[in-house]
Parts: structure tokens; C-alpha cells; sequence
């Protein structure tokens, strides 16, 4: 029987691949990570599984939500209110996320490593050192799918 972890990490990677995204067994452990499995508010109310934040330059259209979140500054982890996009579906925010690091790896070079990478272990390094401010955050998600990367494979056909 299949786990709510495993279930949620299929999912997430079956919307990954649906939308494009590179490595989405790997994206799929980073919105594990970022979204505590699904079951945080910004997931739950917005479809949200990155922590995508609202920018400045987003059209008035976008529809965003406003909830608090803790960032690492400085040293320390401090509670900050903060305005998140939000999505019709999953595959919309890994769509969004792909848009996102395209258009910002030309001003965070990480990103540009990342959407380079070779393999999926690659693109975590570089694109936490960029996309959270969690110094942990690439051992963290390599974790996960280190723990859950059979439930990735294919299932076997029976004879």
C-alpha cells in the first residue's frame, strides 16, 4: 500500500512532467519540501507548492493570498507577512515555476546553472542556492527523494 507521501510525490511529478518542468521527479521532492507534502496553507488554498511569491512586475490580474511565512535572515528565522501567487491547479504552478526560473536565471546565475544541469542532483544544488533562503535546503529535498525514489519507478508487469 502506497504512502500519502508517495502518493503526493506521483502526483506531483506526473504534473510536472505534464507541464514541462526539468528533473520533476526532483521538483516534485523540492514542492514535498516546500509545500510540507501538500498540506500547507499556501498549498491547500492556492495550489501553491513552491512559495511562490507575488512580484512586482506580476500583471494586476494575477491572484495572489497573503499569508505568513519564515524566512532565514541574517542568521535567524523571523516570521514575515508576505502576497503569494495562486494557481488554478498543480501543473499551472509548475508551469509558472519553469517561466520563473527561466526569466530570472539571467539575474541569478544559479538559476541559469540549474536549468543546465545534467542531473537532477545538480539542479537542486544550484537552484536552492537561490530559491529559498533554508541554507539546508538542497540536502533536504536530495532526503526526500533519496527515501521515496522507488515510487518513482514504473511498476513491474506481472507475467
Amino acid at each position: 500500500m502506497a504512502s500519502l507521501q508517495e502518493d503526493f510525490l506521483r502526483k506531483a511529478a506526473s504534473a510536472a512532467r505534464a507541464a514541462g518542468h526539468i528533473f520533476p521527479e526532483y521538483a516534485a521532492c523540492e514542492a514535498a519540501l516546500e509545500s510540507a507534502w501538500g498540506q500547507s496553507r499556501l498549498a491547500t488554498r492556492a495550489n501553491n507548492l513552491f512559495g511562490q511569491k507575488q512580484s512586482r512586475a506580476a500583471p494586476p490580474t494575477i491572484q495572489t493570498v497573503s499569508l505568513p511565512t519564515r524566512e532565514y535572515l541574517h542568521g535567524t528565522w523571523v516570521t514575515i507577512n508576505a502576497n503569494w501567487v495562486s494557481f488554478p491547479d498543480w501543473g499551472a504552478c509548475f508551469q509558472a515555476r519553469m517561466r520563473l526560473l527561466k526569466s530570472a536565471s539571467k539575474t541569478y546565475p544559479h538559476y541559469a546553472t540549474a536549468l543546465a544541469a545534467t542531473t537532477g542532483e545538480e539542479f537542486v544544488q544550484q537552484v536552492s542556492q537561490t530559491w529559498s533562503t533554508d541554507p539546508a535546503r538542497a540536502s533536504k529535498v536530495l532526503a526526500i527523494y533519496a527515501a521515496h525514489q522507488a515510487c518513482f519507478a514504473p511498476p513491474l508487469l506481472q507475467a
